[in-house]
């Protein structure tokens, strides 16, 4: 059984429109997934540069 069963009756824009929308959805989800893994090492260099910053200032 197809994805899309109606892929041959689609028009051409309605064809581009649909696998516009497929590669935006995988770069989102790819970007969430880097996102995720990259997370707690932002949060670290967020909060030694919060502490670097407040030992410059004492």
């Amino acid at each position: 059984m197809a994805l899309i069963p109606r892929w041959r009756y689609m028009t051409d824009d309605a064809k581009a429109l649909t696998k516009r929308v497929a590669v935006s959805a995988l770069v989102v989800f790819g970007a969430l997934l880097l996102l995720r893994a990259l997370l707690p090492w932002v949060i670290l260099a967020v909060v030694l540069w919060w502490i670097w910053k407040g030992v410059k200032r004492a």
